[in-house]
């Protein structure tokens, strides 16, 4: 049932729905989580044990490409992929790791476009400290 799902949605942006393909979008396409390539493939493995990290990598570049995923450099050396791809901020939970949406309207944003010298594509604010739940534990 899922895998006909993703398959639509593939195919919708113009993605052939090959094996692999479907085993990276299987996790990434209905995570609320933001997880790095390896953890894709480590997921991807479940459903499609033989697939390898180059076709995993290859297949969040080709999603990110065709505007199912973001691409996000959260900090240096660490990327992860983001299936939401409205416009939204971020919270990195310094104590667990755990990054969290923020909703754009939630944080007010001015004179981006008065930067001179500058013409700004998109941007996002990455926010950081400790979830008030985390901090009641």
């Amino acid at each position: 049932m899922f895998e006909d799902v993703f398959r639509q949605v593939l195919e919708g942006r113009g993605v052939r729905a090959t094996t692999p393909r479907l085993a990276v979008a299987s996790y990434v396409l209905r995570t609320h989580d933001h997880p790095s390539a390896d953890q894709v493939w480590a997921r991807a493995r479940q459903v499609a044990p033989m697939i390898s990290r180059a076709s995993v990598y290859n297949t969040l570049n080709l999603f990110v490409k065709k505007g199912l995923l973001r691409e996000l450099v959260l900090s240096e050396g660490r990327v992860v992929y983001d299936p939401n791809t409205v416009r939204h901020h971020h919270f990195i939970d310094e104590r667990s790791g755990e990054i969290h949406d923020v909703p754009w309207e939630a944080l007010e944003v001015k004179h981006v476009d008065g930067l001179k010298g500058f013409d700004v594509r998109e941007y996002q604010v990455v926010l950081r400290g400790r979830s008030k739940k985390a901090a009641r534990r």
